[in-house]
């Protein structure tokens, strides 16, 4: 269990530092080192023939770090509570029309393509931070895998992709791409929010939280129809 424990979190921490040196290096937003380490843990998983059963039951310690590095995200979101109150409307009508808006097109994607229900129910909760997306996936029908995917492909597209969007369209209110940042690309989104300050990092945090509500309620209400 130990020799488990310790190569599960030695192939965990080398790909985390080539992520970070690969990003660092070259600072481009599409080597995201949540993309960059993702492939990096692939392949080492593949050179040392170890099953990936066997390393998630060895890397439980980064999971409870994970949860604590979520949890962090609160104190942003405190210290900017009374803005938060004076916005609170435009914030859930930003981020609910956005997250609407992202699954009536996948619907609408599917039909023009003649994507199968699987797919399609994969593809909906592609723009809500992972663990949400992947009981949506499975509430729905889709395949947990493929929404797994189809969350970090999105994620990474709309880090790219996204503050182009906002400098091409002038959008230069803090609250606006902040919000925009956290309901697309939800927590590396809310992260590179904070690069820009704390209130855009605040206003993605909630973003990220407000759309993964919508998604769950939307999704509860889908089921039950």
């Amino acid at each position: 269990m130990t020799g488990n424990i310790l190569l599960c979190t030695i192939i965990t921490v080398i790909s985390y530092l080539i992520g970070i040196k690969v990003f660092r290096r070259y600072n481009k937003a599409w080597l995201n080192p949540l993309y960059t380490v993702t492939v990096s843990i692939i392949c080492l998983l593949s050179l040392f023939h170890v099953d990936f059963t066997y390393y998630t039951s060895g890397t439980g310690v980064f999971s409870l770090l994970l949860g604590t590095a979520t949890v962090s995200l609160a104190v942003p979101l405190y210290k900017q509570i009374n803005l938060i109150k004076k916005h609170l409307l435009i914030i859930f009508i930003a981020v609910t029309a956005g997250s609407l808006a992202g699954a009536a097109s996948i619907v609408l994607l599917a039909k023009i393509i003649h994507l199968n229900q699987e797919m399609m129910y994969s593809l909906i909760p592609k723009s809500v931070t992972a663990p949400i997306a992947l009981s949506i996936s499975q509430s729905l029908g889709g395949i947990p895998a493929l929404t797994t995917l189809f969350v970090v492909t999105s994620a990474v597209f709309s880090l790219v992709t996204g503050p182009l969007l906002l400098k091409f369209g002038r959008i230069r209110s803090k609250i606006a791409k902040g919000l925009a940042l956290g309901t697309s690309a939800q927590a590396i989104g809310a992260n590179r929010a904070f690069e820009w300050g704390e209130l855009e990092g605040a206003m993605g945090s909630i973003a990220m939280i407000t759309s993964a509500l919508f998604m769950s309620l939307l999704t509860s209400l889908f089921i039950n129809l």
